[in-house]
């Protein structure tokens, strides 16, 4: 599918059968969502732009490489929090951002509540992070804030999507990559997707609804 990355990988797909698991603990959800965020965050930022920096080994001088723009990683409220940790792994000095959003589950609407954009978006390589890309609503709605803050530079990143709502987000928003553990078969009459991993957010930080 145009703009969109499915990371066949054996140790994020491992990972995420372990995510999958209804007897997954808590505890170990956390850790292993954190674990492929990493795996995400890689396969994801492998366009960053670089620049060159002259540094002194033991031995001599020689040429060794930066990042030329500053990395924001933009969790959407409370799951994408569990995405976050994977990424500042492999950029330590990334900027976190937050969008609230909670599900209307009548409408199957997101509805903001919380926002915390960094200055310099607009300069930045943007991450957008959520586990599930279910309805699409939270990712479109995410994305079209960022771009109102200036954002030019972006990308979605999650853990599981369906087909129907990567199209909604591609459809809205044609110019921002997605890049993704799995396409998973469909989207239920709730809003959940089949067979994904049930809801990220209370996993991760062991509510019920």
């Amino acid at each position: 599918m145009d703009g969109v990355t499915v990371v066949d990988h054996v140790l994020l797909g491992r990972l995420l059968s372990i995510l999958r698991d209804r007897e997954t603990s808590h505890r170990v959800f956390r850790e292993t969502m954190t674990d492929a965020a990493l795996i995400l965050g890689y396969e994801a930022m492998r366009g960053l732009r670089s620049a060159e920096v002259r540094l002194q080994t033991p031995l001599e001088e020689t040429a060794g490489l930066r990042l030329a723009d500053e990395v924001f990683v933009v969790a959407i409220l409370r799951a994408g929090l569990g995405l976050v940790d994977g990424f500042l792994r492999l950029v330590p000095e990334a900027r976190v951002g937050h969008l609230g959003m909670y599900r209307d589950e009548e409408a199957l609407r997101p509805v903001g509540y919380y926002e915390n954009i960094p200055a310099g978006v607009e300069d930045a390589e943007v991450f957008v992070v959520d586990p599930m890309l279910a309805t699409g609503g939270s990712g479109r709605q995410a994305i079209a804030r960022l771009k109102r803050a200036g954002a030019q530079r972006l990308h979605f990143v999650c853990l599981v999507a369906a087909p129907e709502c990567i199209e909604a987000v591609r459809g809205a928003h044609p110019d921002v990559p997605i890049t993704t553990a799995v396409i998973d078969r469909e989207l239920d009459s709730t809003g959940y997707i089949r067979p994904g991993l049930g809801d990220a957010g209370d996993r991760i930080f062991g509510t019920d609804r």
